[in-house]
C-alpha cells in the first residue's frame, strides 16, 4: 500500500498463459474461506484471473483493523482499494480489466474504493450492502447479529495479539458463541460493561459504537456521483440489508448521466446470507425459478461487463424482481416502480386486538369511533425474534408468538384475486406510553391457506427518534403520537383464499436491543420498566399500513 503496510492475496487463474480480466475480492473474512477458495476456483475455471485479499489489519495483512462503524476516512479501505485495484491491474496473467465481486462487508470495501475512481476499475459487483446504515438497524443496537459478528471478529484479533485462550478461528468462534457464549452475552445489563476478553482488542470499536447508533456510518448517497463505472447489486427480500435498492436508485439518480441505464439491480427470495442460495429458504418452496447460483450472477455480469457475451443482459430493464407467489421473475426499468399505486390498509379493532384470536382487522374502511388497543411491554420478557441462528432474518412460520398478549394482530379478509405488491411499505400509527420512551415494532405476515403465518418484512421506531436520528426527543408521556415507521420493501403476489396480517409490539429481540423504557442510554442503564402501550385507530388517529399496489401484471 501507499503507506508501506503489506497485505496478502491469493491469486487464481486459468492454466493457459493468457491475459484475463480480474475479478478482485477484499475481505476481512479471511481469503482462505472455503466459500471464497471454491467461488474463486469457479470464476477462474471461466477465464478470470481471481484476486482474494485480505484487508488492512485481518488475517495475513499487515496494519491496524478499523471496521465500518466508524468514520470511513479513518479505516484506509478507498485508499487500499485504489492501490490493490492497480497493482491487480499489473499482474502477470491480468489484461488490464479490473473488476470487483463481494457481499456485505466485501461490498462495502467495492463501494469504497469505487469513490476514489482508480484508472483500471472498469465495473463492480457489490451485493447486501445498503446505501446508508441506518436503514438496516433503524438507528437501534441489532444485539444478536451484531454481538455474535464482533465475537466472530475478534477471532483473529486475539490471535494476533497472540492471546492463547479463546477462539482463533471464525469456525470455532461461531460454534462456541453459539453453544455458550450468546446465551449470557445478549441478554447481558448494560452491555457497555460486558468485559473486553469476549471481543478482544475490538472491544474499544464496540464500545465506542454503542453510542452511535443514531449516526450515519456509510452515507454512500454522497458517493453515487463519484461511481464512474457501471454497478451490479444483488439482495434478497429478506436480507436484513435490503437498502442495497437505494445503492440502484441513487446511481440511476445522481450518478453520471453516461452511466445511466447500465446499473443492474436484483431482487431475490433470498436472505442476507446470498452467497448460498437455494430456494428451500423457509416454510414455503418458491419452485424451480427460485434457485440460481452465486457464481452465475457473477458470471453473468463480468462475462458481459469484460467479455461482450450478452444473453440478453444488455437489452434487459436495470431492475429484475422474483415476485413472491407467483414463483417468476419480472424486469422493471426503475425502483421503486413508477406504476405502483401506494393503498392503505387501516387498523380496526373493538379494543380486543391482542393475539390472533383477537378481533384486529386490517382493512381499506376507514375506522370511525373506536376502543384503542393495550398492552404492557416488559423488557424483562421481550417477544423475541423468529430468525435463523445466525441472528439473520429468514422466513420462518411465526404461530410460534401467538400467544402473547403484548402483541396486536390486524388482519385482512382473504384475499378474492391475485394481488401484488412491489415496493417500500410504511406504516402510520398513532400511539401513547406512559414512558419516557419506548419502542414501536411492525412485521408484516402472509397467512397461506394451510395456515402457515410467515413474516414478510419489518420495521421498528424507537420513540426519541420520531423527529429524525439527529434531533432525539424524549416524550411527554401519556399524549398520543403519530409515528411514520418504514417497513423494508416487499415484492409478493397473494394468493386467492390468503390474508395478511400486521404485528404490532414494542420488542423484537435479540434482532434489536431491548428498549429500557426509561430514556436513559441502553449501553450504560441497568434499570429496565414496564411500559404500558395504547394503540389508536380512530376517524381523529386513524392508523393505517400503506402498501404499494401494483396492477396490469
Amino acid at each position: 500500500m501507499r503507506d508501506g503496510t503489506i497485505l496478502k492475496a491469493d491469486i487464481y487463474r486459468p492454466d493457459d498463459g493468457g491475459r484475463h480480466p480480474v475479478l478482485l475480492l477484499r475481505t476481512p473474512y479471511r481469503k482462505l474461506n472455503p466459500r471464497y477458495v471454491n467461488t474463486a476456483r469457479k470464476l477462474a475455471e471461466h477465464g478470470y484471473t481471481v484476486v482474494c485479499q485480505d484487508t488492512r489489519g485481518r488475517y495475513d495483512s499487515q496494519g491496524e483493523f478499523l471496521w465500518q462503524f466508524m468514520d470511513n476516512s479513518l479505516t484506509g479501505d478507498a485508499e487500499d482499494g485504489y492501490d490493490t485495484v492497480e497493482w491487480a491491474a499489473q499482474l502477470a496473467g491480468s489484461d488490464g480489466q479490473v473488476g470487483t465481486w463481494g457481499h456485505s462487508y466485501d461490498a462495502w470495501t467495492s463501494w469504497r474504493m469505487a469513490e476514489l475512481q482508480p484508472p483500471s476499475l472498469k465495473a463492480i459487483h457489490a451485493s447486501g450492502m445498503g446505501t446508508r446504515s441506518l436503514d438496516m438497524n433503524f438507528g437501534i443496537f441489532e444485539t444478536g447479529r451484531r454481538l455474535e459478528w464482533t465475537y466472530m471478529m475478534a477471532a483473529d484479533m486475539r490471535k494476533r495479539a497472540g492471546i492463547k485462550h479463546g477462539p482463533h478461528s471464525p469456525v470455532e468462534a461461531v460454534d462456541q458463541w453459539r453453544a455458550i457464549e450468546r446465551g449470557k452475552w445478549i441478554w447481558y445489563l448494560p452491555l457497555g460493561e460486558i468485559p473486553g476478553e469476549p471481543f478482544s482488542t475490538l472491544t474499544p470499536q464496540l464500545k465506542q459504537y454503542y453510542g452511535q447508533q443514531n449516526v450515519e456510518m456509510w452515507d454512500f448517497d454522497s458517493v453515487h456521483p463519484k461511481v464512474n463505472v457501471p454497478a451490479a447489486m444483488f439482495t434478497g427480500w429478506w436480507d436484513r440489508v435490503i437498502g442495497t435498492v437505494k445503492q440502484f436508485t441513487g446511481l440511476e439518480t445522481n450518478g453520471p448521466e453516461s452511466l445511466r441505464g447500465q446499473h443492474r439491480l436484483v431482487i431475490g427470495p433470498w436472505s442476507h446470507m446470498m452467497t448460498t442460495l437455494n430456494r428451500d429458504l423457509g416454510p414455503i418452496d418458491y419452485g424451480p425459478q427460485a434457485q440460481e447460483s452465486w457464481e452465475n450472477l457473477i458470471l453473468r455480469w463480468y462475462n458481459y461487463q469484460f467479455k461482450g457475451i450478452d444473453d440478453g443482459i444488455g437489452t434487459e430493464p436495470g431492475v429484475k424482481l422474483f415476485v413472491l407467489g407467483a414463483n417468476e421473475w419480472v424486469f422493471e426499468n426503475e425502483w421503486p416502480l413508477k406504476h405502483a399505486e401506494y393503498v392503505p390498509f387501516y387498523l380496526s379493532s373493538r379494543g380486543g386486538a391482542n393475539t390472533p384470536s383477537g378481533d384486529g382487522v386490517l382493512s381499506h374502511d376507514l375506522p370511525a369511533s373506536e376502543s384503542p388497543d393495550r398492552y404492557s411491554y416488559d423488557p424483562r420478557d421481550p417477544v423475541m425474534s423468529v430468525m435463523d441462528i445466525d441472528a439473520q432474518a429468514m422466513p420462518r412460520d411465526q404461530k410460534l408468538l401467538d400467544g402473547r398478549q403484548d402483541i396486536l394482530v390486524y388482519k385482512t379478509k382473504e384475499f378474492e384475486k391475485q394481488t401484488r405488491f412491489i415496493g417500500p411499505v410504511e406504516l402510520e400509527l398513532w400511539t401513547a406510553t406512559d414512558a419516557l420512551d419506548t419502542d414501536w415494532t411492525a412485521k408484516l405476515v402472509l397467512i397461506t391457506r394451510e395456515g402457515l403465518a410467515v413474516n414478510l418484512t419489518y420495521g421498528i421506531m424507537r420513540a426519541r427518534y420520531r423527529e429524525g436520528f439527529d434531533r432525539e426527543v424524549l416524550l411527554d408521556p401519556g399524549v398520543p403520537q403519530r409515528y411514520s415507521i418504514k417497513l423494508n420493501p416487499i415484492g409478493i403476489e397473494i394468493q386467492p383464499g390468503q390474508r395478511l396480517r400486521l404485528d404490532i409490539s414494542s420488542s423484537d429481540f435479540p434482532n434489536f436491543d431491548r428498549n429500557h423504557n426509561t430514556g436513559k442510554d441502553f449501553w450504560t442503564d441497568k434499570e429496565l420498566r414496564v411500559a404500558n402501550q395504547t394503540v389508536f385507530h380512530s376517524s381523529e388517529m386513524p392508523s393505517r399500513l400503506m402498501l404499494p399496489l401494483v396492477t396490469g401484471a
